[in-house]
């Protein structure tokens, strides 16, 4: 199992933790990325959070959305609907993405169903992320997948992260890691 750590800013404010106590928890379970996601920050408090994370984290560091910051990481993880935000046709989308970033970035996608799979099948990226495997807090509209999360992954050509509500001891046949959140502190 390799695990992928998800650092959101309201689960650290609601749990009373800060970006240092989720690095260290991070590093004692062996992590080997950890996105930064900050959905109520303005873009330069989400700077100031990666400088620091970077400096705390000598693995992966990934922000949420914000690919204007990827200079101060090492990619950026995109939903569905900031793709298609970037261009209608995805193929397109990604390619302004990694004009825009650089090509040495890391690139992640969220995906949901076996159709979204499908088209991340068509595009240049370094890995999707799939869920829900349960249901979260932090994404309460989210459509849980359950069991068939693993089939579902099986048919990436891409490395899958399984993420909602995935916890450390969870195993599954296609999945490279588990996307762990509030479940790391």
């Amino acid at each position: 199992m390799r695990l992928y750590a998800l650092c959101d800013a309201d689960t650290l404010m609601a749990k009373g933790a800060d970006i240092n106590a989720f690095v260290n928890r991070a590093n004692a379970l062996g992590a080997e990325v950890i996105q930064y996601r900050n959905k109520h920050a303005d873009i330069a408090a989400i700077k100031a959070d990666l400088i620091v994370l970077r400096r705390l984290w000598d693995g992966f560091l990934i922000v949420n959305d914000h690919y204007e910051l990827a200079p101060f990481c090492d990619g950026v993880h995109i939903g569905q609907e900031d793709l298609y935000a970037i261009d209608p046709d995805p193929l397109k989308a990604l390619k302004i993405l990694r004009l825009s970033i650089g090509t040495d970035k890391i690139v992640g996608l969220s995906t949901h169903n076996e159709r979204e799979i499908a088209v991340a099948n068509t595009l240049d990226l370094n890995y999707v992320g799939l869920g829900a495997y349960r249901a979260t807090a932090t994404k309460s509209d989210a459509k849980v997948l359950g069991e068939r999360l693993d089939a579902i992954a099986a048919l990436s050509r891409h490395p899958v992260a399984a993420i909602g509500g995935v916890r450390p001891d969870d195993t599954f046949q296609n999945v490279t890691y588990h996307v762990i959140g509030s479940a790391i502190l």
